[in-house]
């Protein structure tokens, strides 16, 4: 009854109150369907390891390390688009920290069906890794022609595992053809790291929504770290999860320097 979404369209709480206001009293009864989705925390997925027995990052071409510690990507998991939450699902749902309330339209724009809105999704999967892999191969300065990176990750849509992706594919291969700095090897220090982020094929860093949710995914997976959109500060600080430090960033380049700087215990960090 729900799927994986690792984007979402933000919306303020405020709205989503009114809406449901709104709706309540057109309702005859409690049991009458109701255009809204409920979402929760999703999975998160390392994608220095496997998911469902697959491994999420496979290099070849290029001399590839042992990692240690995660990367872990997040998402946010919302029932489907053909189905319809009752008026006590709402209520409880939205009372509860660990779940929101959406108009529908704004998960599943135009009434999309369940198979529109997987198509919908794994487009924005495939081009989100395609980017991922240029920013990465970029940013160590390798190319595609020395190097192929095959990235799989089943059952999840959307665009917000790009940054990721990058930092995993940074993070497995060894050596790297520009000699900047971090540009291969030990991102996390053997901790473990979550975040979001859709990424172009330059490195930068864009908004997704949804944060408050994933922030919850990534500390119950063990995550210590999360790096989010600058942008979407404020929206992660909504019931940060207690030892979960927010790390904004807008770049890849700022991601990868504040990793370093977690790891070497020097230089600044960035805080939302």
């Amino acid at each position: 009854m729900s799927s994986y979404l690792s984007w979402l369209a933000p919306r303020r709480n405020r709205l989503i109150l009114c809406a449901v206001l709104v709706a309540a009293p057109i309702a005859t009864a409690v049991g009458v369907p109701l255009p809204f989705t409920v979402l929760q925390p999703g999975i998160s997925v390392n994608t220095l390891g496997s998911y469902q027995g697959t491994e999420v990052i496979t290099i070849t071409g290029h001399p590839t390390r042992q990692t240690d510690g995660q990367l872990r990507m997040t998402t946010i998991a919302a029932t489907l688009p053909d189905y319809s939450p009752r008026l006590p699902e709402i209520v409880s749902a939205w009372n509860d920290p660990n779940r929101a309330v959406v108009p529908r339209d704004s998960v599943y724009p135009s009434g999309q069906s369940v198979s529109e809105a997987n198509q919908v999704n794994q487009q924005a999967m495939q081009q989100s890794q395609e980017s991922a892999t240029t920013a990465a191969l970029s940013f160590v300065g390798l190319s595609p022609s020395q190097v192929h990176v095959d990235l799989k990750l089943a059952d999840v849509g959307g665009p917000s595992a790009g940054l990721m992706f990058t930092l995993g594919i940074i993070d497995e291969l060894e050596g790297n053809g520009s000699g900047k700095q971090g540009a291969a090897g030990d991102l996390t220090g053997g901790s473990v790291v979550a975040g979001t982020g859709e990424i172009d094929d330059s490195g930068n860093v864009g908004a997704v929504g949804g944060v408050s949710l994933k922030t919850k995914a990534a500390a119950r997976d063990g995550a210590t770290v999360f790096l989010v959109p600058q942008g979407e500060c404020s929206d992660a600080k909504v019931d940060t999860p207690n030892g979960l430090r927010l790390v904004p960033v807008t770049t890849l380049d700022q991601a990868v320097k504040a990793l370093e700087a977690l790891q070497s215990g020097s230089g600044t960090v960035p805080a939302c």
